[in-house]
């Protein structure tokens, strides 16, 4: 997703998959679709070679979102944007449990549920 929280690209895979094996792929289809891209953020749970490869074959820098050293509760920076736009989508009764059996009908719901919180957001905005 971008900045704004709108999702470029998605995957959903079966959960025996880890998320790490199959984000090269993502990235390649973001890469694709906005070819403007120069930088992807992401958790801890995606240190490593990941980040060369990352770089290697797309062009695009990956960046590890890191939590701030201190005691307490800490927003991780860019971390926001990726569960408020959860939250936004678990507002669709299909996307609020896992419904479906097919992983592409999860994946296409992620698509019309995002058309239809952009169609909302320009309906409402002041222009």
């Amino acid at each position: 997703m971008d900045t704004v929280g709108l999702v470029i690209a998605a995957e959903v895979h079966s959960a025996s998959i880890q998320d790490r094996d199959s984000a090269l792929n993502l990235f390649a289809q973001a890469k694709c679709k906005v070819p403007t891209l120069r930088k992807f953020f992401a958790d801890q749970g995606y240190i490593g070679k990941l980040q060369n490869r990352c770089l290697l074959e797309t062009g695009c820098l990956l960046t590890i979102a890191k939590k701030i050293v201190d005691t307490g509760f800490q927003v991780i920076p860019k971390r926001w944007i990726v569960e408020r736009t959860f939250a936004w989508l678990s507002n669709f009764r299909r996307m609020s449990k896992d419904y479906e059996h097919s992983p592409l009908i999860s994946k296409n719901n992620i698509f019309f549920n995002m058309i239809t919180i952009m169609l909302h957001k320009l309906a409402h905005s002041s222009v």
